[in-house]
């Protein structure tokens, strides 16, 4: 009885832990626009937009599932932690092998006040050095359009 409660809650614990890393979408709201120039294009690479961590999570979940089904007493104890751990380790190694980096470019913009903005971005190949652009948003969330 104890170990069936103490597999319960372990899942439990885990599906919250997994619910938490979920970052909620965007909200609506007001956002700044600002017009000027491309001074300059780079070519860069972006992180990958994954959130760390998930895989060896997911696999730990799922080798702990699968250790609850072998054996019984002890033995379904040990196989309870080596699925976890074994699921965490696998599911961490497939996350690295598709957490690529993303093609993207840093944008130079010169606004109409005559201050320079640097801006990273994925790559949108409509843009050109001399083209006149619009900056929305600010900080992270910054993005270069075509006017």
């Amino acid at each position: 009885m104890y170990q069936k409660v103490s597999s319960y809650l372990s899942a439990l614990a885990l599906a919250v832990i997994v619910s938490a890393c979920a970052s909620p979408g965007e909200q609506p709201g007001q956002m700044e626009i600002r017009s000027g120039v491309i001074e300059q294009i780079t070519p860069t690479q972006l992180a990958s937009n994954h959130h760390a961590g998930v895989g060896a999570v997911i696999g730990g979940v799922a080798g702990l599932g699968i250790g609850s089904l072998i054996g019984a007493g002890t033995g379904r104890d040990v196989a309870m932690v080596l699925g976890t751990v074994g699921g965490a380790f696998a599911g961490n190694e497939i996350q690295k092998k598709y957490d690529q980096p993303i093609p993207g470019q840093q944008i130079i913009v010169r606004t109409g006040s005559g201050v320079l903005v640097s801006v990273t971005q994925p790559v949108n190949s409509s843009l050109y050095k001399g083209q006149r652009i619009y900056i929305e948003g600010n900080g992270e969330n910054a993005r270069v359009v075509p006017r």
